[in-house]
């Protein structure tokens, strides 16, 4: 399932997100018997999802933007493929648009049994928005301000969100501090007790 962060978009000044990280400590390492290490093993199951989606979203496809521990290249064996996806015309509530992707999970079987065997134990972890939801923001975005990886970015959409994101942040003075293999955001480091901001 997807692991958001919790909301923090007004009148909060932190957020925490607890994260994955490689326990070999660097890229490259971790071999299986395949000869593959992690991050290649990733990389086809990401190439693979992305090409799924082009397929199945084809011109209703706005955006994918794979984030989390494997949009920093830093997957472990039981890391998440964490994916936002943004396309017209989703179905309405969570269950119609899991249902929608079901194509998308079939497709990726094969790659995801072909993991499993090699001793990983990933899961797509996808979410989903409309282009009008993700220009309302989410707390969401944090997650990929710095560690978004965009696959899709149809007339540079999300990238454009995620800039504007980052000037806030920037104005804001705010600050990821990282503590072991957590990080949480100082939004606003002068934060006043009953002070009201946005992002």
């Amino acid at each position: 399932m997807p692991r958001q962060s919790p909301s923090s978009e007004r009148g909060l000044g932190r957020t925490t997100r607890s994260v994955s990280t490689n326990p070999a400590g660097a890229r490259g390492s971790n071999r299986d018997v395949s000869g593959l290490d992690l991050n290649q093993h990733f990389e086809r199951l990401v190439g693979d999802l992305l090409e799924a989606c082009r397929q199945h979203y084809a011109d209703r496809l706005v955006s994918v933007v794979v984030y989390g521990s494997v949009g920093r290249g830093v997957p472990g064996p039981e890391s998440d493929l964490d994916v936002l996806i943004v396309a017209e015309g989703l179905p309405r509530g969570r269950i119609g648009r899991v249902t929608e992707f079901l194509p998308v999970e079939s497709q990726l079987a094969p790659r995801l049994a072909e993991m499993r065997a090699a001793g990983l134990a990933p899961e797509v972890s996808p979410v989903f928005k409309t282009p009008e939801e993700a220009r309302s923001g989410s707390p969401l975005f944090l997650d990929m301000v710095e560690d978004g990886r965009i696959l899709f970015d149809r007339e540079r959409f999300m990238q454009d969100a995620l800039n504007r994101l980052r000037s806030r942040l920037e104005a804001l003075g705010a600050r990821r501090i990282w503590r072991g293999n957590a990080w949480f955001w100082d939004l606003k480091p002068d934060y006043k007790p009953g002070e009201v901001f946005e992002l």
